[in-house]
């Protein structure tokens, strides 16, 4: 159970940074070769600040690395990570499939079960009287039993 909920926390981080279009660009660049923040930075018309956070979001995914050489970060993009989260789309995908399948199976069924309650209702006595299935009489019962005496 541990090993599942961690799995599903990591899967959370690696889908939370993917969700942001900045950090899926910076991503691809550092997949394609390796940049420093300042040149990451130099990309996108924000603050360096702004894509340190970013690059500390992805890294925190496990998306990119972050090494230091000199006085300069150089970051990497992971391709191992991205095949995690392709295998985990691939996943979910297959669960919906079977959902669609399901539900397409029960649509082209030609004769679905017209009560589909599953507890059938008794055949009662026409001179039987009625309980409701709490057990409790409610009023309208009673104004009704006055009517008929």
């Amino acid at each position: 159970m541990v090993v599942r909920q961690e799995s599903a926390e990591r899967a959370d981080r690696i889908f939370h940074a993917l969700a942001d279009a900045t950090r899926r660009e910076i991503v691809a660049l550092t997949l394609a070769g390796e940049y420093s923040v300042s040149d990451l930075a130099r990309r996108f018309p924000m603050s360096f600040a702004a894509v340190q956070k970013h690059v500390a979001v992805l890294e925190q995914a496990g998306l990119v690395t972050k090494e230091r050489q000199g006085r300069e970060q150089r970051v990497r993009g992971s391709a191992d990570s991205l095949r995690e989260a392709h295998r985990l789309l691939d996943q979910l995908a297959d669960v919906w499939r079977g959902r669609i399948d399901r539900i397409g199976a029960i649509l082209a069924d030609p004769d679905p079960d017209p009560d589909p309650d599953p507890h059938p209702h008794p055949v009662v006595d026409a001179g039987a009287q009625l309980v409701p299935r709490d057990g409790k009489e409610h009023c309208h019962d009673r104004d009704r039993r006055s009517e008929e005496s």
